[in-house]
């Protein structure tokens, strides 16, 4: 199963918006989910790792 960065951003980032109070703690919150939209968001645009195929190659060397 591979996580949905995207989803998983939209979800942070609506948190956020409702957490807008000026007390101690929604200001802590919202430093916390700063730093996790902005991992979500590395997550997210991070090229996919692709593994290289090695073909087999020929024992035998062809001559020209």
């Amino acid at each position: 199963m591979t996580s949905d960065f995207s989803a998983a951003r939209i979800h942070l980032e609506r948190a956020y918006h409702y957490l807008q109070g000026s007390d101690e703690t929604s200001r802590m919150a919202c430093d916390a989910l700063d730093l996790l939209i902005e991992t979500v968001a590395e997550a997210q645009h991070r090229p996919s790792e692709a593994g290289v195929l090695e073909f087999p190659q020929s024992t035998a060397r062809r001559t020209a």
